[in-house]
């Protein structure tokens, strides 16, 4: 069985008196994809940004490859090995593809400033071949901002990819993508984990999408952890159905 690479440990996190995340425990080990699904509002978003430092947990522990991370800021958790994407993209629209994933390889140290280095020619022979890898190779040199939205999705993707992440954390990855896109998607995802050897937590509302991915799920709802198990058990958990999964 694979080490454990991340463990969160009955994390709790409060905003004005509501309650987002309640007690929640779960794990990810290494070279797995784990799914996170939930009715909207049951704190998944709140459980990412605790876990890679965006807000400080009111209670609890979460542990990077065996290293107390509770209290340790965004950087400092991206430089260990931890990324995320977020629901809405965070690229540099003014800036071409490239540019973009030029800013975003470790050695670029996350400086603007980056773009106007030399880069050596495997680095860019590396960035092309990521953006191949997405399908936005023939895109390599427009702007970002005219990419359609999901593929600036697929472009963050990229991003992240390029940096070398142990722990990657997508947040809805499939929102927002053309249907004709998202088996593509899919079949990125899981040669990413299979032959690059990055580690998926991945939150997800297209049910076929996740339970085609994912070796393990955790269900939440209204800020507590529902139900976990492999995607079978959970498609056919009766709690989670009437939860979230649509019975009426």
């Amino acid at each position: 069985m694979s080490a454990v690479l991340l463990d969160v440990e009955s994390v709790s996190k409060s905003f004005g008196g509501i309650e987002a995340n309640r007690d929640i425990s779960l794990s990810v080990r290494e070279g797995k994809i784990i799914g996170l699904i939930g009715p909207n509002g049951s704190g998944k978003t709140t459980l990412f940004n605790s876990i890679v430092g965006y807000h400080p947990v009111d209670k609890g522990n979460i542990r990077f490859q065996n290293k107390e991370i509770t209290q340790l800021l965004v950087p400092e958790i991206a430089r260990l090995g931890m990324l995320r994407t977020f629901q809405q993209t965070r690229i540099y629209g003014k800036m071409s593809c490239i540019q973009n994933m030029q800013i975003s390889m470790p050695l670029a140290e996350q400086s603007l400033k980056a773009v106007f280095k030399p880069f050596r020619r495997q680095d860019m022979q590396e960035i092309e071949d990521m953006l191949a890898f997405v399908g936005l190779h023939s895109k390599r040199y427009l702007l970002a901002g005219d990419l359609s939205f999901g593929q600036q999705k697929l472009l963050e993707f990229a991003m992240a990819l390029i940096a070398g992440p142990k722990l990657l954390l997508l947040d809805e990855p499939t929102a927002g993508i053309n249907p004709t896109l998202i088996n593509g998607l899919i079949d990125r995802l899981k040669v990413a984990n299979k032959e690059l050897g990055i580690t998926l937590l991945i939150i997800e509302h297209n049910m076929r999408v996740i339970m085609n991915i994912a070796d393990h799920i955790y269900c939440l709802a209204h800020g507590k952890l529902l139900a976990e198990g492999p995607p079978q058990e959970i498609q056919n958990n009766q709690i989670v159905i009437d939860a979230y999964l649509g019975a009426h």
